[in-house]
């Protein structure tokens, strides 16, 4: 800064304009509330279809993020002026002093501009004559302190102008269109954290190797500190560099394949870089600046390309990205593109002689999350992990292709019918891609971390929730749209089809997950149970939740349900969505009114039937793989009439269920779909007292019966729907003997047994024999 342009600078009209500015933000703070209140309030509860249920209903809750944003950034853009406005002004007072101070001693200031300034002593001409010498000849000492002093406050006033410029430059260019919703309560706080991702930086400009454990901890520290703050995070990831944080990642990760001493602290360390480093540069590309833009580009360009390092078996930019990718929200173009040109390679090279990426040549650990059973040397799988972290991201990567706007909307939606209604990506990781274990020499023999992946990147882009979401996240309400059910639509498509118990079979991984997306769709399968074939469905009974609901078709509902059977975990996970969304049916309906017992009658019927399809499927598959009776059946039936453990600790808000599924392979949650939006005192409701019950049977008997044979494992499934009949009732003793005198018994118990003529078309998929 020049040394007159603060000395005479008049900050009157920067005054003005945070005036201006803090009354922008005042203003605009008043439109986002009515925003917020009247157009998202009124979308939130309206009932459209068509093009106002995707379209228009989108476009208004943007618009109305808009104004939040525009609130946000005009705040800080203020907050930050007014800083920089009263350090200005302080500094102009501390530098006319100093100019004053140095006047008094004879010295003369003069800006030379650009910059620069000088210092010099104005000596009288009579100095040699005054007798007391208090007025002799300047000392050199006087001008260097001056010119010192001087200095500092140019140095300050400087760097408060231009921190400033910096942190207001990064804001705004964060979006290209729009605002940023960038939020700094000062400018020292944005200056701050700029401040604190260059010397980030520079660790890790940095050999690798030569980086200490100490460096590594005070890195790991600023970006955990920092990991939500967008202007460190642009500022850090643009000053490394594309190039740079993936070949020191590869130092960090894997030097010379272990040549080192094995030192627990630096494994320690090393293990949170690719957690807070994946998490950085994720919210890194959410920027979309031009720096942040090249950076993204040139990330996908390195992407087939070796690093030419002596790391890692000389990693891909795909092997090492990937695995960085795993941890952060991340933009979901940006994925999209990545995941897009990632796709195309692969498919050149995947199905060789010799795994392209999994080989005995490549002896990279890039991964060191993975437990063993995951070291990261398939680039595939760290960025299917990177889709199940990023819902949004995931939905777009496996988008229906036949989607328009009129197969969106309420009616008229059509189901997936042919292999060309699958998506792309979709089709070629289920059923051409070569998939093979990544495990150490300790790890789970034939486990293929990236169909696990797999199964996480499909939750995310059906339930609209990351894969690892916790109860409390779930809680917060169903976020299902036409959009993830048109995922969905494809996975019972596949998964239901022909194929799908073989391929359930051959991909063991993904059954967690299935059990999980077939849970949180209940109430769409159970609508289609409700018609006879494709007439006659109930949509008052079993109410949409979201606008555009799945078509699976009858048939595609109970072939789907009849594979997720088969398996032990998706049995269990689907068969408590179903009871979970089952109580709170009847819950919305008391036996107060014939038409509430209409409804009651039909949730009931439809629960056992997809129940007893369910049931029918574990037996006949456990029966097929090990003989009837055999030791082996019943103990696995054992387990899967345990499903009700699974209730214990589950959360009921927001219109959903989180029922928790431990020994999972995910940090997993199921997710069951609830009648109502809201469930007011719960604990005095059917739901309430059914997880009551689960938690307290956990309790006491953790154990659970040792082996069941198939009878007695159908016979619990008679109980249990029989415990629920006489829960509904309890209270209601006429009610009770009205839905008797109509045998609503024998309905529910035929519905469950599926007897008849049509027993195999209603069974759905046979076992898989193998």
């Amino acid at each position: 800064m020049d040394l007159d342009a603060l000395r005479y600078g008049n900050f009157h009209q920067l005054g003005e304009a945070i005036a201006d500015w803090e009354g922008m933000a005042k203003n605009l703070k008043k439109l986002a509330t009515e925003a917020d209140r009247n157009l998202k309030g009124k979308a939130d509860k309206a009932h459209w279809a068509g093009k106002n249920a995707t379209v228009s209903r989108e476009f208004i809750v943007k618009t109305v993020g808009e104004f939040s944003d525009a609130h946000t950034q005009a705040d800080t853009v203020a907050k930050i002026l007014k800083d920089t406005h009263g350090e200005l002004v302080d500094y102009r007072t501390q530098l006319n002093d100093a100019i004053e101070r140095a006047h008094k001693k004879h010295l003369t200031v003069i800006d030379t501009g650009s910059g620069s300034f000088t210092v010099s002593a104005n000596t009288r001409p009579d100095w040699e004559s005054d007798p007391s010498g208090e007025h002799g000849a300047i000392s050199q000492q006087d001008v260097d302190s001056a010119r010192d002093e001087i200095r500092r406050i140019l140095s300050k006033a400087t760097e408060s102008d231009s921190t400033a410029a910096k942190a207001l430059s990064l804001i705004v260019d964060q979006a290209k269109y729009g605002f940023s919703g960038v939020s700094y309560g000062s400018r020292d706080a944005a200056a701050k954290a700029i401040e604190e991702a260059d010397k980030m930086a520079k660790i890790l400009a940095k050999d690798p190797r030569k980086v200490t454990n100490t460096e590594l901890a005070t890195l790991n520290s600023a970006l955990a500190k920092y990991k939500d703050d967008p202007l460190f995070a642009e500022e850090f990831t643009t000053q490394v560099g594309p190039k740079k944080v993936l070949t020191f990642w590869a130092g960090i990760a894997d030097p010379y394949q272990g040549e080192f001493n094995y030192d627990p602290e630096r494994d320690k360390q090393a293990k949170q870089l690719q957690k807070n480093l994946g998490m950085t540069l994720g919210k890194a590309t959410l920027s979309d600046s031009d720096k942040m833009t090249a950076w993204k580009s040139e990330i996908i360009k390195l992407g087939p390309n070796q690093l030419g390092i002596d790391d890692a078996s000389n990693p891909t930019g795909y092997g090492v990205m990937s695995n960085l990718m795993r941890f952060g929200d991340y933009d979901d173009d940006f994925l999209y593109d990545y995941g897009d040109n990632l796709f195309a390679y692969d498919k050149q090279v995947n199905g060789q002689a010799i795994h392209p990426w999994v080989n005995n040549t490549n002896t990279a650990d890039l991964n060191l999350w993975g437990n063993k059973n995951d070291r990261g040397r398939d680039p595939m799988t760290g960025f299917l992990e990177a889709l199940g972290h990023n819902p949004g991201a995931s939905e777009q990567f496996f988008a229906r292709p036949d989607y328009s706007d009129t197969t969106m909307t309420t009616v008229g939606r059509d189901s997936v019918n042919a292999e060309s209604e699958v998506n792309e990506h979709l089709k070629y990781l289920t059923k051409e891609r070569v998939w093979v274990p990544d495990t150490a020499m300790d790890g789970k023999d034939g486990y293929v971390a990236g169909r696990n992946a797999l199964g996480h990147a499909l939750e995310a882009a059906t339930t609209g929730y990351p894969s690892d979401a916790d109860a409390k996240t779930i809680a917060s309400g169903d976020r299902r749209t036409a959009n993830t059910a048109g995922v969905m639509e494809q996975v019972v498509y596949l998964y239901g089809g022909e194929g799908g118990p073989k391929m359930l079979h051959d991909q063991p991984e993904l059954a967690d997950s299935l059990g999980k997306i077939g849970g949180a769709y209940i109430d769409d399968i159970d609508y289609e149970l409700s018609g006879i074939g494709d007439h006659g469905k109930d949509a008052a009974d079993f109410p949409a939740r979201y606008d555009g609901r799945a078509n699976f078709t009858n048939q595609g509902a109970i072939d789907f349900l009849s594979v997720l059977g088969q398996n032990e975990d998706s049995h269990k996970a689907v068969t408590a969505a179903q009871h979970m969304y089952t109580l709170s049916l009847l819950d919305s309906r008391p036996p107060t009114s014939d038409e509430n017992m209409a409804s009651a009658r039909d949730a009931m019927s439809v629960g056992a039937e997809a129940r007893g399809i369910l049931d029918h499927s574990r037996v006949q598959q456990l029966t097929t793989t090990y003989g009837e009776n055999s030791d082996e059946a019943n103990k696995a039936l054992a387990r899967s009439a345990d499903w009700k453990k699974l209730m214990a600790g589950a959360v009921v808000a927001g219109g959903v269920a989180a029922v928790p599924l431990p020994g999972s392979t995910a940090a997993a949650v199921v997710i069951a779909p609830l009648v109502a939006d809201q469930v007011v005192n719960a604990a005095n409701t059917l739901l309430g007292h059914e997880i009551d019950k689960a938690t307290s049977a956990a309790e006491a008997d953790p154990r659970g019966p040792s082996q069941l044979a198939s009878r007695e494992f159908y016979g619990k499934g008679t109980e249990d729907l029989a415990s629920t009949y006489a829960s509904y009732f309890k209270d209601h003793p006429q009610a009770a003997d009205q839905a008797d005198d109509q045998d609503w018994i024998e309905d529910i118990k035929k519905s469950y047994t599926g007897l008849g003529s049509e027993e195999n078309q209603y069974r759905g998929r046979p076992p898989y024999k193998g």
